[in-house]
């Protein structure tokens, strides 16, 4: 049997989670494609933000009878800058968001202001998770234009590590750690950090990724998966 601290979980399930245990009610998820993680996910109120979908009709229609939470999602086919800008502040009410994946595009900049604008909604005892943060190999972390060079053939994380150590470096009102799990999930909450970082956001943009897997534990604040539980009270 696997040990609990060795335990493997998927976003997914994490998500859900959290949502049935703390009686959540509105998830949002930025970076939707294909909804592989956002059909199955059963929410009160399901938000899902992506420029290009690719959800095949068969799909969706597949997921209205197997999760009938689907009914009632909403889509919104823009950048989630411009969802932030002019969608959000008509649709969500400050402080009524309960859960938000940021999962869209795996670079540094993008994945930090889908957080910081997820911030501004989150309720005060709710959580933002964060996919990619956690790349196994140099490959894994490289730029969308190597990963395009490349025709797209493996797995893509990106530097969304560094918006890890931009928040435990720069933000003092928010607490984060990266679960050791689905190539890493980033867990930020609203409450007093347990540790800090001291980078300047100019140090964090000349990281590579040598410098993160020297330093891995500690620059990620890196927990076993099953640590979300125990820290949300579950």
């Amino acid at each position: 049997m696997q040990a609990a601290s060795q335990m493997k979980l998927t976003r997914g399930q994490i998500i859900q989670q959290l949502i049935d245990s703390k009686a959540f009610r509105t998830y949002l998820e930025i970076g939707v494609f294909k909804g592989k993680n956002f059909l199955p996910i059963r929410a009160e109120r399901k938000i899902g933000v992506d420029p290009a979908f690719r959800i095949k009709l068969s799909r969706r229609l597949g997921w209205l009878f197997r999760n009938a939470t689907n009914l009632k999602a909403e889509y919104f086919e823009q950048t989630s800058d411009s969802f932030f800008q002019n969608v959000a502040p008509g649709l969500i009410q400050k402080s009524s968001l309960d859960v938000c994946l940021v999962d869209g595009m795996h670079e540094y900049e993008y994945a930090l202001r889908d957080v910081e604008h997820a911030l501004e909604y989150l309720q005060q005892d709710g959580v933002i998770i964060m996919h990619d943060c956690n790349p196994a190999s140099a490959q894994a972390g490289c730029t969308f234009e190597q990963w395009k060079a490349g025709n797209f053939a493996w797995d893509w994380n990106g530097d969304v590590w560094k918006a890890i150590l931009h928040l435990r470096s720069l933000r003092n009102d928010i607490d984060v750690f990266v679960l050791d799990t689905d190539m890493g999930l980033g867990v930020v909450a609203k409450r007093p950090p347990q540790q800090q970082l001291n980078f300047t956001k100019e140090q964090i943009q000349a990281l590579t990724y040598d410098d993160l897997a020297a330093n891995r534990a500690s620059w990620l604040n890196l927990k076993p998966a099953p640590y979300i539980f125990s820290y949300f009270g579950i």
